[in-house]
This record gives structure tokens, C-alpha cells and sequence, in this order.
């Protein structure tokens, strides 16, 4: 048995798991408060027109647009980034614990990590 003040390689996986999510969601939290008070100070004034739905242009619609529009310091870009980062972070969990259970030697839950991993990509990527 070891000591406790030594955490089992379980243990500092899943605190490494925990870190990646919290810095995850609070980097795209700053992302998209970032981009919304730069949304906000240039487009404070303007009326909005609620009569007509206008979606996302097509700038903003693949991840390119969107790192283009961002690195323009745009504010729909910047928040559009954001939400990028929020939906990559359980994504690079997935995929930070197949790697870590790998290193483990822990084939079952690699096998799983590797199944829920690709349900996800597939998920994401596929076009309806």
C-alpha cells in the first residue's frame, strides 16, 4: 500500500483530467467575455432587428472564417473562438485520458476512451 500523501497513477490522472477541464472552460469563459465587451463597445448603438432572424455569417460559420475573423480582433469572431475552445475541452479530456490510461498500460479504458472519442468526432464532424 503506499503512502498517502503519494497519489496512485489513477488518482494524479484524474486530478490532471479535472485541471485540463477547469483551465479549459475558464480560458473559453475568457475568450468569450473578451469578445463580448469588444462586441459590446463597437456595437453598443446599434438597434437591433428582431422582425428578421440573421444567423451566423459565413465568416463565422468553419474554424478557419473563425480564426480569421478573431485574429481581426472581431467581437463575433473572438466569441465564436470562445465557444471553439468549450466544445474542444471534454473533447482533449477524451482524449487526454485514452493517452494517459494508454501510458498505464489500462487497455480496457483505452478501448473506451478510443470509442467515446470517436462517437464524439464523428458526432461533431459529420454534416447533417
Amino acid at each position: 500500500m503506499s503512502p498517502p500523501d503519494i497519489p496512485s497513477a489513477t488518482h494524479a490522472l484524474e486530478l490532471r483530467l479535472g485541471n485540463l477541464l477547469r483551465i479549459g472552460v475558464t480560458l473559453a469563459a475568457c475568450v468569450v467575455l473578451l469578445g463580448g465587451a469588444l462586441y459590446l463597445v463597437r456595437h453598443a448603438q446599434d438597434a437591433p432587428a428582431y422582425h428578421t432572424f440573421h444567423g451566423e455569417p459565413a465568416g463565422l460559420r468553419t474554424v478557419t472564417g473563425i480564426l480569421s475573423e478573431s485574429g481581426r480582433l472581431s467581437g463575433r469572431g473572438i466569441i465564436q473562438l470562445g465557444l471553439l475552445l468549450l466544445i474542444g475541452t471534454p473533447i482533449a479530456r477524451v482524449a487526454f485520458a485514452a493517452y494517459g490510461f494508454a501510458r498505464q498500460k489500462d487497455w480496457l479504458y483505452v478501448g473506451i476512451s478510443t470509442l467515446v472519442l470517436s462517437l464524439l468526432l464523428f458526432g461533431l464532424l459529420s454534416v447533417a
